[in-house]
């Protein structure tokens, strides 16, 4: 099984602190995702919109843990990710152990 961290927010427009997890149900990407449906929160096929040059591509998701304030979401390092590896990136690979950190984290942040 392979992990994944997706980024959400821009740097030039960044998320709202407070987080409504009823509106967390997609995530885009630039390049055709290899995600497959019923994996973890994935709950969609990717779909290709041929009318968009930027973030064409778009799958559904399911939160599963949602940490409502991003004022307490813990900080990518504590999982072991380096900040610098997501830049320029909607999505990194994570490892094993990676994810299990940065899972546990997120829970007890919730």
């Amino acid at each position: 099984m392979t992990y994944w961290l997706f980024l959400r927010g821009l740097g030039g427009k960044p998320l709202d602190a407070k987080v409504d997890p009823a509106a967390i149900r997609g995530q885009s990407s630039s390049k055709r995702p290899s995600v497959e449906r019923g994996v973890v929160e994935v709950v969609g096929v990717p779909e290709h919109d041929p009318t968009r040059t930027r973030w064409a591509w778009r799958f559904a998701i399911r939160p599963l843990v949602v940490v409502r304030d991003l004022h307490d979401a813990p900080p990518v390092e504590a999982a072991g990710v380096f900040p610098q590896s997501l830049w320029r990136h909607s999505h990194i690979r994570l490892t094993r152990e990676q994810f299990d950190s940065a899972r546990a984290l997120v829970e007890a942040a919730a």
